[in-house]
């Protein structure tokens, strides 16, 4: 269980056998340690911290003392906590989530983002296919071939669609079909801006609900995610917009300053049509007919 002599662990915690505690870690009564965790040293785990499966440690990371009615500490699976970190109760680090060393985690951290600063914000996701290098995932590189306009992106059924664009002397001018370039026919239109660049909109996912978006002005990026892969793509023109069907989970961040996203939607707004847990999510699409 520990690689070192000098780990501490306390009658009432709960520690995994195959968890790996290094130097001068203490574990006290009522926090738990899932299988596979390693954390690196020099850290105290108290109670109401609880760390999934796989999650690591860097050095030093300092958990807030537990006081009178604060909050619980999770840590989800494979979370990845760089050294000196520090962090607050009542937060919760989603699953597969990188916190870069010396970062202030004040506010829930979403699964799978990358996090640093002081106070945090998000700079990327996690790619798919370097969960265990933590490398942020690279943007789509749209590559439409000669009279193709929509292309998939390698999540789902999610596609990404170039319109037609008219240059003029008066104006350019871009436009596209209902339901050929955008595939259903919209019930709902909604346009978000003025967003602050390290704001995150979004996260979440729909049940029925088809989406469509378009940046007009500006740019800022897009996660789809189909709980399975995810991939990233800068929306930075008016010719260009993706599809997200059901059960995409959906991100929009890095705005820029003057980004404006047109979102149309196949159906009016319904709350019960939402996924706004990731975990939530990941189970709807697991159990999901083939």
């Amino acid at each position: 269980m520990t690689d070192f002599r000098t780990a501490v662990v306390m009658v009432g915690a709960t520690v995994a056998a195959s968890a790996r505690l290094g130097d001068h870690v203490v574990v006290y009564p009522g926090a738990e340690i899932g299988e596979d965790c390693v954390l690196h040293g020099q850290t105290q785990i108290s109670a109401g911290i609880r760390l999934a499966r796989g999650a690591r440690l860097g050095p030093g990371v300092i958990f807030e003392e537990a006081e009178a009615g604060a909050g619980d500490i999770t840590v989800g699976a494979g979370a990845r906590i760089g050294a000196g970190s520090v962090i607050s109760r009542g937060v919760s680090i989603g699953a597969g989530a990188v916190v870069k060393p010396g970062s202030v985690v004040a506010q829930n951290v979403p699964p799978y983002a990358i996090v640093s600063g002081s106070p945090i914000r998000i700079t990327g996701y996690v790619s798919t296919h370097a969960l265990g290098l933590a490398r942020e995932a690279e943007q789509f590189n749209p590559n439409f071939p000669p009279g193709q306009d929509s292309i998939r992106i390698g999540v789902g059924d999610v596609t990404l669609h170039r319109f037609k664009k008219v240059h003029d002397m008066r104006g350019d001018l871009a436009v596209a079909d209902i339901p050929n370039d955008v595939p259903f026919l919209p019930k709902r239109w909604f346009a978000v801006f003025n967003v602050p660049s390290e704001k995150t909109r979004g996260e979440h996912a729909h049940y029925r609900c088809h989406q469509f978006l378009v940046c007009l002005h500006g740019s800022c990026a897009i996660v789809a995610d189909d709980g399975t892969n995810r991939t990233e793509v800068l929306l930075d023109r008016p010719d260009m917009g993706i599809y997200l069907p059901p059960l995409t989970w959906g991100i929009q961040y890095k705005y820029s300053a003057d980004g404006v996203l047109l979102v149309f939607a196949s159906d009016a707004y319904d709350p019960t049509d939402y996924i706004r847990d990731y975990a939530d999510f990941v189970r709807v699409v697991a159990a999901k007919p083939a």
